[in-house]
This record gives C-alpha cells, structure tokens and sequence, in this order.
C-alpha cells in the first residue's frame, strides 16, 4: 500500500533519521517534512533535491497555530489522506534553557517554553489534522514523548520543566485517543518514548548513559518504525517504549 507520511520536526536528530529511513521504503508515496529553520535544515534541503518527487519539506513554527493551520492546508492540495505522522519537535537545553537540578532553579519563562514547544504543538497538529487523518485506511499519529514524563516512573526528581511538559503531552495524547476513537475509527493515537538516542538534545547528559544504551539515530528510527508497523486500534492511546513494550503514565 502506498504511504503518505508526515515527519514534524524532520531538520535534525531522531526527525531527520526518520526521513532517511523513510526515503528508502518504496511503500512510501509521498513523505512530507517539517522544519524551522534553512539554517538547521540543510541535510534535510539537500535530500528534498536529491528525491524531488518524493520529498516535500515545509517551513513551520509550531509554536504558531497559523503556521500549522496553513501547513496542513498546503498538504491538502497535495494528497487526500496521511497514513503516518510523527511529531519529533522536543526541546531540552537551548541558549539560556537548561533542564532544572532544584526548585531554586525554576523560572516561568523557561517553564512556559518547555510547554510552549514540547506540548502544545502536538495537540494543534491533531486538532488540523484530523481530516488528513480519518479515512477508511490504518492511520497512526505518533509523538515522541520521554519515559521521564512518566510519573509513575519518576523517582530521581529534578528536570522540573522538561518532565511536566511531556507528561501534559502524555495526557494531551491519551485524550486526543479518546477523541479521535469516536471521529476518526481507523486512527492509532500513541506516545513514544525513544531511549537516550546520539542527538543533539542529548549530548550534554550522555556521560553516564552505557554505551549498549546509547542508540544512533538510525538504531532509533528503525526500532520506532518497527514498533509502529506491528500495532492495531487496540494499542491508541498507549504509551510505547523502543522496545514495544508499554510504558506507565
């Protein structure tokens, strides 16, 4: 069955490899890919013009809902459905952001960008979505949330903003499932949680991280699509580690 796919977040890191994974698949009909910036989004330019017929990047803020508004519309002229989208869009540390040790640490403006970036995007997408979404076809959306969003499984404290702003996701996903069960029957609904993965968002924290548990990108990419290939309606809603097995909230 031919594919038409959508990767948010796509110019580096685990978004990126997803792309080049994803190229290569001859099931793939049409893959569309999202960045921010030329500047970060140079690997991702240069392989929209080596697969010009099968690649299709476009630029998105996502911490903009008209930017997500007229993206969606633009892949509307281009296909009927998407059988996949995966958002990657994720921030930890940037410029003046790093991931709090202590409450002394804490500052609203970082907090409101860590939701900013790392939560609301996701459930804008979905809301846009949606018609792209519900046709008669298996359909999943998926969203690259973290195992430290899990409270259940949060016993080490710290990372206030980073670990609140994927639990909000978290929820914001469990309920898109719900609704998504009653408007779009065939959708799959789910988070993903990658394990500590060679990127940029990473690279700081890796000193402690066991070689055997530090994954390439495309080690990632290839466990997560392996994943995905092999869930039905029944796992929406779920939260999914790279190893398939279920994650608490």
């Amino acid at each position: 069955m031919a594919k038409n796919i959508l990767i948010i977040g796509a110019s580096q890191g685990i978004g990126n490899g997803f792309v080049q994974q994803l190229l290569t698949d001859t099931n793939v009909h049409h893959l569309f890919a999202t960045y921010r910036t030329e500047e970060t989004a140079k690997n991702l330019l240069s392989l929209e013009s080596l697969y010009p017929d099968k690649l299709t990047t476009i630029k998105v803020n996502v911490t903009k809902e008209n930017d997500i508004e007229q993206a969606t519309q633009y892949i509307k002229t281009q296909v009927d459905n998407l059988h996949l989208v995966i958002n990657c869009v994720g921030i930890l540390h940037e410029d003046n952001l790093q991931p709090e040790k202590s409450l002394k640490h804490l500052n609203a403006d970082n907090l409101l960008r860590y939701f900013q970036v790392n939560t609301i995007p996701a459930a804008l997408w979905a809301k846009h979505l949606l018609p792209l979404l519900k046709h008669s076809q298996r359909s999943i959306f998926a969203s690259i949330s973290a195992k430290v969003g899990s409270i259940e499984d949060n016993q080490l404290g710290g990372w206030y903003g980073y670990r609140a702003s994927k639990a909000a996701l978290n929820m914001l996903l469990k309920n898109i499932a719900i609704e998504y069960s009653r408007v779009s029957k065939n959708t799959i609904v789910i988070a993903l949680h990658p394990g500590t993965t060679d990127t940029q968002l990473s690279a700081p924290f890796q000193k402690n991280v066991p070689q055997e548990k530090l994954f390439s990108v495309s080690l990632c990419t290839q466990q997560l699509l392996s994943v995905m290939e092999n869930l039905t309606i029944k796992d929406s809603g779920k939260f999914f580690s790279w190893d398939g097995s279920n994650l608490p909230w």
